[in-house]
């Protein structure tokens, strides 16, 4: 693609070096993965300094530079005559727009829906997903549990856990595009706000859940968290949002200026949606949902009042885009929840393992209220710490589970550079009597899961919680295979008495 770099809207170009226009056949930002007619986007992390690669990456076939340090990419242009050398502000933005032009604004090529909140993005994004393909808008999506489109999860090597990089969230737009979906719904972090991955598109739609505290380890405080997911609003053309939520909510919902949607599983009479006399059985949730005056008897196969709510949001969406409410109920028992929400999966010792990876107090609270509504013998827990977030909230989920269950198991989440003993024993500060004997504890995720397994008894609901989704661990910068499902399946293949 040939690119004149001055004609891309939103670069903002503070000096530029050497030829005006490049032929560009790939955009990155790890010096490593250049080829011949790369833009290279030399951005400063945590741990680095893209700048210092910037002669890697031409040896490999950079032919251009985007940077912010105007010193030493001018004096580059001087020993490479034939190589683009272009100064910005912001690295980070400069990519986003880059990106954007680079796929043809893909992103405006097909509906957007962007999901942001501390707890339910994951399981909203999917049922958006499964709401509006189930309405004959083709949907894929984009967060936790991988890249998928409407119709099947696409292989992909994800930049980031949850919200893409901008380069490759605009290769994703793309390929959905060429697929012929014609939406994509999206989890947007407040970590990928702030670091501008969203930069450039305008949301047709945007949903709030909820607010409470999280990625502090990031953000630091609590405000600066707050006015990260607020961005989100100013991209887009409507909103959803959740005036139960006191936080965030109500706030949002006074200053949003375009077309909005508000819901509430509380009763809440100035929502123009409502869920009420929600009845959770074995099959599912059923309803009366009420929007704007009007009545209608709901069914949906998903667990929990707290995921009714979810399923608002996704109603809330379809209906900006244009959807009946009637044409909306029909489907509503197709709807399908994500992998590892409220997972149910039966033993041969009809006990019930639930995969749940609620990784907040908020969210581990509002998960156990609902499992103690089932039928079981006795309830036994997994939490865990995840290395990779905030140490502050790790005794507070031990505190959350304290009291609720008959057995705990505190075990380790991506672990990170951390000594994983350091992560269980901050987790276990949370508790008031940390040395009574129906909690134990396990230094890897596996080790947890499998002392969850050989605890239980039959009739006994195993409730394993905490954030790994990603079918892997991360360890000291690489990804370690994992798999919750696969050590069951092979405890209960392998367990003599039940064979």
């Amino acid at each position: 693609m040939n690119i004149q770099f001055e004609q891309v809207k939103g670069l903002s170009i503070q000096e530029l070096f050497g030829p005006k226009e490049q032929e560009v056949a790939k955009l990155s930002f790890h010096s490593k993965r250049v080829e011949t007619g790369t833009i290279f986007f030399s951005m400063k992390g945590e741990n680095a300094d893209g700048h210092q690669f910037i002669e890697d990456a031409i040896q490999l076939g950079a032919s251009v530079i985007v940077g912010s340090d105007v010193h030493q990419l001018s004096r580059l242009s001087e020993r490479y005559l034939t190589c683009t050398f272009i100064v910005v502000p912001d690295v980070r933005k400069a990519m986003a727009n880059l990106a954007k032009h680079f796929y043809r604004n893909a992103d405006e090529k097909i509906k957007t829906i962007g999901v942001t909140g501390t707890n339910g993005k994951t399981t909203v994004t999917a049922y958006v997903r499964s709401l509006l393909t189930l309405l004959g808008l083709r949907t894929g999506s984009i967060g936790t549990t991988g890249i998928w489109s409407s119709s099947e999860k696409i292989p992909y090597k994800k930049s980031t856990p949850t919200t893409p990089e901008s380069i490759d969230l605009h290769q994703i737009f793309h390929d959905l595009d060429v697929l012929k979906d014609q939406a994509a719904v999206m989890e947007a972090t407040s970590i990928g706000i702030d670091q501008k991955r969203l930069e450039g598109i305008q949301f047709d739609v945007a949903i709030l859940t909820n607010f409470s505290e999280e990625h502090l380890e990031y953000h630091h405080t609590i405000e600066r968290y707050k006015a990260c997911k607020l961005k989100l609003f100013d991209q887009a053309r409507a909103a959803v949002i959740n005036i139960d939520d006191e936080e965030m909510g109500r706030e949002l919902a006074g200053s949003f200026t375009g077309p909005s949607l508000t819901y509430s599983i509380q009763q809440n009479r100035d929502a123009d949606i409502q869920a009420d006399h929600i009845q959770i059985t074995e099959n599912g949730a059923s309803f009366d949902l009420r929007i704007l005056g009007k009545t209608y008897f709901a069914h949906v196969p998903v667990y929990g009042t707290y995921n009714v709510a979810n399923v608002l949001t996704a109603i809330a969406a379809a209906l900006h885009l244009n959807y009946s409410v009637e044409e909306i109920v029909n489907v509503l028992p197709q709807l399908e929840s994500p992998v590892g929400r409220f997972q149910v999966i039966q033993t041969p010792m009809n006990q019930k393992v639930i995969l749940d990876y609620a990784h907040t107090p908020v969210a581990l609270t509002r998960l156990v209220e609902e499992v103690k509504k089932l039928n079981y013998n006795r309830l036994i827990v997994m939490i865990a710490g995840i290395g990779i977030r905030d140490f502050n909230k790790m005794p507070k989920m031990a505190a959350a589970i304290e009291g609720q269950a008959d057995a705990v198991i505190v075990t380790v989440d991506h672990p990170g550079y951390h000594d994983p003993q350091v992560i269980v024993d901050q987790v276990m500060k949370g508790f008031t009597q940390p040395h009574e004997n129906h909690i134990y504890t396990s230094l890897t995720r596996a080790e947890g899961v499998l002392r969850s397994l050989s605890i239980a008894e039959p009739n006994d609901i195993i409730l394993l919680t905490s954030g790994c989704i990603n079918e892997a661990q991360m360890v000291k910068g690489k990804e370690i295979p994992h798999s919750d499902e696969e050590i069951i399946r092979a405890y209960y293949h392998s367990t003599p008495h039940l064979n």
